[in-house]
C-alpha cells in the first residue's frame, strides 16, 4: 500500500495559506494549488514537524477569515465581544 505524502515524516514540506488565511501542510513536489501561497518553508522546503510545528504557531484561529469578519462586523453593531472558548 502507498504511503500518504502528508505523512512522510522523511518528506520536504510547505506551510500554505488562502484568501481565508486557512493554512495547510503541503508537499514539495506537489504544484501549490490555484488560491494558495507558500507562507513558509521556500526555497526547498522545510522537515514535516518543523512545518507542523510553525502552523500551530501561526494559525491560532481556525476560523475562515470570512466568518471572523462577519463576527467582528455584528459585535461592532451590537457593542458586545464574542468569547470563544
Amino acid at each position: 500500500m502507498a504511503q500518504n505524502p502528508f505523512d512522510d515524516d522523511n518528506g520536504s514540506f510547505y506551510a500554505l495559506i488562502n484568501h481565508e488565511e486557512q493554512h495547510s501542510l503541503w508537499p514539495t513536489f506537489k504544484p501549490v494549488p490555484e488560491g494558495w501561497s507558500i507562507v513558509y518553508g521556500e526555497p526547498d522546503g522545510r522537515p514535516r514537524q518543523e512545518v507542523l510545528d510553525w502552523i500551530g504557531e501561526h494559525w491560532t484561529d481556525i476560523r475562515p477569515k470570512s466568518l471572523r469578519d462577519h463576527i467582528s462586523k455584528y459585535e461592532a453593531r451590537q457593542g458586545t465581544p464574542h468569547v470563544v472558548d
